[in-house]
């Protein structure tokens, strides 16, 4: 392809893109994958090429823009030798003419950029939200050490702040390795694995991970627990539960897994109700600290959307309390750093249900923030998390 071509290829996917995140539907990396997957002609350098344009324009622009050319005028302006390939050649962009629209630049929406600015996140955090991803891996304490397994690994690998924690390079296609299909490393940023240090599970403890998901944290407590103990994970998203036994396998993690019906969590955990030692809760949230590797999800986020999302936390925080023994404890965790989803869930819940308080663990990255810790990108080369450990009281 011409560089001219990657240009009109990398403003198409921008037009599906936004348009997908007005109507809610698939992610950029969906999207982008369905594109090359329907044009296999499409070299390997042309699709490296294009995914830059196309992730580097939505990192550009603040708002949704208009139109993907519209993202892409944003990110060639001050760019001469990017806004020359708009040359009106075949295949490529028309000339740029002097009344069409630009797309607004910044980091988010401006109602966004002021809920980001009270919780606490000044001009240099709110950049970092939108670097590029970094690649860590955890190290399976159950196969293997972090350090026989740095020495054995086809490429150099840095150990991060998380115990167990490896940094590779980007792009690095780890999940083809054998050793990934021998259950030795999973891939997992290390903010994640400092969050479930946060819980401090032990081996023989009775454990919940009540929004599993797909179960990254999960298989990280059941390597903590050394496969000792009761371990349950459990969600109301069929498809991303599904994936958690085959993960489990070939991480040798023992665990039971547990669908649960919206609405109905309770009934269907009855048997655990006061009886875990330690619950961690994965909340749901708007992934403030994710946009790093999700940058679209930006333009998909309002007023509305935030307002579900506290609805649901508090309800998770709910049912998750049901399940913790006097003297037990839960972890509640968002990868958000806006307040209205971290500080501010704990607060409301600690007004609500006095027989709680709060733990500051020591913890090897992140500080505290209110009653809880906070990892940012910018201070500790993490994904965003929010979390805090609570301590219910022995009456």
């Amino acid at each position: 392809m011409t560089p001219s071509a990657r240009v009109q290829a990398a403003i198409d996917i921008l037009d599906a893109v936004i348009d997908a995140a007005r109507g809610q539907g698939a992610s950029a990396d969906r999207i982008a994958a369905e594109w090359f997957r329907a044009r296999r002609f499409v070299g390997s350098k042309d699709r490296r090429a294009i995914r830059d344009l196309v992730w580097n324009a939505i990192r550009v622009c603040g708002d949704v823009p208009v139109n993907g050319r519209a993202a892409m005028l944003r990110l060639a302006k001050g760019d001469t030798t990017l806004t020359a390939l708009f040359d009106g050649s075949t295949y490529g962009p028309a000339l740029i003419t002097a009344d069409e629209p630009v797309a607004e630049g910044g980091i988010a929406p401006a109602w966004l950029v002021d809920q980001m600015a009270a919780s606490g996140l000044d001009a240099d955090e709110q950049a970092a939200l939108l670097g590029r991803a970094l690649l860590d891996l955890r190290a399976n304490s159950l196969k293997i050490s972090r350090d026989e397994l740095r020495a054995g690994l086809p490429v150099q690998a840095e150990p991060t702040a998380a115990p167990d924690g490896l940094r590779l390079p980007v792009g690095t296609a780890a999940e083809s390795w054998p050793e990934f299909a021998e259950g030795l490393f999973e891939i997992q940023d290390s903010g994640s694995q400092i969050a479930c240090m946060a819980l401090g599970v032990q081996p023989g403890e009775a454990v919940v991970d009540l929004c599993a998901g797909a179960g990254g944290k999960t298989l990280g407590l059941g390597a903590a627990m050394r496969n000792t103990g009761k371990l349950l994970a459990c969600d109301i998203d069929r498809n991303r539960l599904s994936r958690l036994p085959d993960r489990a396998m070939r991480a040798g993690v023992l665990v039971e897994t547990r669908l649960l019906n919206p609405g109905r969590e309770l009934e269907a955990l009855a048997d655990w109700a006061g009886m875990a030692d330690a619950v961690m809760i994965d909340a749901p949230c708007s992934g403030t600290g994710t946009w790093r590797r999700n940058p679209e999800a930006r333009w998909r986020l309002d007023a509305k959307a935030l307002a579900r999302y506290h609805t649901m936390q508090a309800n998770v925080l709910d049912i998750g309390a049901k399940l913790v023994r006097p003297g037990g404890r839960l972890t509640y965790v968002v990868c958000s750093l806006l307040d209205a989803e971290g500080a501010g869930r704990i607060d409301a819940f600690l007004n609500a249900n006095r027989e709680w308080s709060v733990a500051l663990p020591g913890l090897p990255a992140g500080r505290p923030h209110a009653k809880g810790w906070r990892l940012t990108p910018f201070r500790d080369g993490t994904d965003g998390f929010f979390f805090a450990t609570l301590v219910r009281r022995v009456n």
